[in-house]
């Protein structure tokens, strides 16, 4: 085996010497059906059932500073204290209104450190808190989930890497399908990024990720000797930097340090998640990341936060029809961007890269072609917002003023790309610029980036993240990807950290077998319908329409249920599902419901129950695919039905097609 992988997630040796006899503790849920068993002895190892079954076998954890000292390893127990709490969170820019909060606690003191351990009725979570009350450097943790049997899993590898330098997946986008391979065949020269779903017996499923990354490089995934454990692989710390990567808007590490973070004082690390659910639909609406993240600071006001649509100009490559101008990144394709949004009442509208003037990572040098004030100001006047696309170091390098300079302009947020790394140094700027931002009254939405891990509830003026191997990616795969069946997974994977940016609503939509990459007039996999249930199915805050202003002019109906659906939500309920298969999901603002409903490549029939909307009488607006929608993938029928009073609803997709539908009391 390669010998810098051996190192990069070797265990770390146990201090040889007396110990007392290890000590034993439970931590069951709320509910009683999920146990935690924890040990101390010469090491802390937890373990993992739910109703019986053995989910995690005795896995070690620990953490070793610079100094020589290991935080679980022959350390001084001090004692134990447990807590329980039921309680609601008020949340904001989410997929629901209020979040239960209803855990059991432990918490093991040992000399210098913490380490809480949580168990809700979906999962648990542990973390190490320092107590260190000077300067300390974190060489490496050991972060283990050892699974007690070979099951399944659905993977998702860094997708660029080299078997002769492992070090290079820390430096990846993030954006990946998955494999779907017992943990045995894992490719032990690459690493995973988070979340990873395991498949257990009963059909329950494990879910993998962490919550609360605010100063501390994510975690990595790994399994190095064939079998079904894995372990976490953390970035160290960058130590040789120097600009490039894309358009030079980027800060490429050419060498590292031998630790992982460095601290001047105590700290709490972020929390390791690992979710389990009985059905398929519990992870597709699961809120684990949100409970675990830091709460916004007390007294802070986030209200002038506004969720919306954005009109995007990138995926569509500015290709409009129609006009008596040349399209592209001047003043009069905006203007009529703008234009566009607020005809349709759409919130937002980006200027994506190519404002700026290229190469120079300056975002205060702007091409000639535009006019960044006068375009705020009509877009003002039209009652719709402006965001900037930034390159992570043209942004950082002059946060602040940039921060300044923009939001006195009337810019409305920034969509920061192209950090493509999560070392601590990574983290901590995705902190910095939420924070920064928010003084200024700016949203941002990062995209090339890590998924999330709860920093939309600490800063809510963070209203999307991309990590995801979104639309974007139409543009120039080949035929051989499988975006449809992605699809269907992601909202049980990638979705149970947060909301993504996703960019869907393709109006050029291709059935099996007639998809090719085409940039300037790039189409989706799989049927309208299905793009339109994109925007129930998918959270997200800040939603794109990526096709161009005049295609979707050619087809208002299905522009007009995009442009008046909402992207944050009262309630949220996932009726059925199973992933990498399909899924059937339910939002309700206000006193609206809208529903939304995806399939894999097979054709499907299923029946959903609306039983949850009560007593009276409803109707749907309904957007459902065509007879010929299996050859047109564009193909659909609009229609207005009454919800029967049985409450239950046939519905019929073709190959790679989705159903949409907005519901209302007569």
């Amino acid at each position: 085996m390669n010998k810098k992988i051996v190192a990069a997630v070797a265990a770390f040796g146990i201090a040889a010497g007396a110990v007392a006899a290890p000590k034993e503790f439970g931590l069951s849920s709320p509910d009683g059906k999920l146990d935690v068993t924890v040990t101390v002895g010469e090491t802390v190892t937890y373990s993992l059932s739910h109703d019986g079954t053995l989910l995690l076998s005795p896995s070690q954890v620990s953490m070793t500073l610079d100094n020589g000292t290991v935080y679980g390893v022959d350390s001084r127990f001090l004692g134990k204290k447990s807590r329980s709490v039921d309680a609601q969170i008020e949340a904001l820019n989410y997929k629901k209104k209020t979040v239960e909060d209803h855990f059991n606690e432990l918490t093991l003191r040992f000399k210098g450190f913490n380490l809480i351990f949580r168990a809700y009725d979906d999962g648990m979570a542990y973390r190490f808190v320092s107590l260190s009350d000077s300067p300390f450097k974190v060489k490496s943790e050991l972060a283990e989930f050892a699974f007690p049997e070979d099951w399944k899993a659905y993977v998702p590898y860094v997708r660029d890497f080299d078997r002769n330098d492992f070090s290079r997946q820390f430096y990846n986008s993030f954006e990946n399908r998955y494999s779907h391979i017992a943990l045995s065949e894992w490719d032990r020269d690459r690493l995973c990024f988070l979340p990873m779903v395991v498949e257990a017996p009963q059909g329950k499923k494990v879910c993998i990720t962490e919550a609360d990354l605010l100063d501390y490089p994510g975690m990595y995934l790994y399994n190095g000797d064939g079998g079904h454990g894995l372990k976490g692989v953390f970035a160290p710390y960058p130590d040789k930097v120097e600009q490039g990567g894309h358009n030079m808007l980027q800060m490429v590490v050419r060498s590292r340090k031998d630790y992982i973070a460095e601290y001047e004082s105590g700290t709490s690390f972020p929390w390791r998640v690992v979710s389990v659910s009985v059905k398929d639909s519990q992870l597709a609406d699961n809120d684990m990341v949100y409970r675990l993240a830091t709460p916004a600071a007390e007294g802070s006001d986030f209200s002038w936060v506004k969720p919306g649509k954005v009109a995007w100009d990138w995926w569509n490559d500015w290709n409009l029809y129609g006009v008596d101008f040349r399209a592209g990144i001047n003043n009069d394709t905006y203007k009529y961007y703008i234009d566009f949004a607020a005809d349709h009442g759409i919130e937002y509208v980006i200027l994506d890269e190519g404002w700026a003037v290229n190469l120079k990572a300056d975002l205060m040098q702007v091409i000639p072609e535009i006019d960044l004030k006068m375009l705020s100001d009509y877009a003002a006047s039209k009652n719709v917002g402006l965001i900037l696309w930034a390159g992570y170091w043209a942004f950082d390098r002059d946060m602040e003023n940039v921060c300044k300079y923009f939001s006195e302009m009337g810019i409305k947020g920034f969509k920061v790309d192209f950090m493509d790394r999560d070392d601590q140094v990574m983290v901590d700027f995705h902190r910095r610029a939420a924070e920064m931002t928010a003084k200024y009254g700016l949203m941002v939405d990062f995209h090339g980036t890590y998924k999330p891990t709860g920093l939309h509830r600490t800063y809510p003026n963070v209203i999307n993240y991309e990590g995801v191997h979104g639309l974007e990616q139409m543009k120039w795969s080949g035929t051989d990807v499988d975006q449809v069946t992605y699809d269907v997974t992601i909202p049980f994977v990638r979705m149970m950290a947060g909301p993504m940016d996703y960019t869907q609503g393709a109006m050029r939509n291709a059935a099996r077998g007639n998809y090719r990459p085409v940039n300037s007039e790039a189409m989706s996999q799989g049927t309208r319908c299905r793009q339109l249930a994109e925007y129930v199915v998918f959270e997200s805050p800040l939603n794109m329409l990526c096709d161009s202003p005049s295609n979707y002019m050619q087809e208002q109906e299905c522009t007009e249920f995009i442009a008046e659906i909402p992207t944050v939500w009262d309630e949220t309920s996932v009726l059925d599902g199973r992933i990498a298969e399909y899924i059937a999901t339910a939002r309700r603002s206000g006193d609206t419901w809208y529903l939304g409903v995806m399939t894999d490549w097979n054709a499907r029939d299923i029946t959903v129950d609306l039983s949850f909307l009560g007593e009276g009488d409803y109707e749907m607006t309904v957007y459902r695919d065509g007879i010929n929608a299996d050859r047109a993938g564009r193909d659909y029928v609009k229609e207005t039905i009454s919800v029967p009073a049985s409450r239950k609803v046939a519905i019929h997709m073709a190959p790679g097609g989705g159903y949409a539908a907005k519901i209302v009391k007569k």
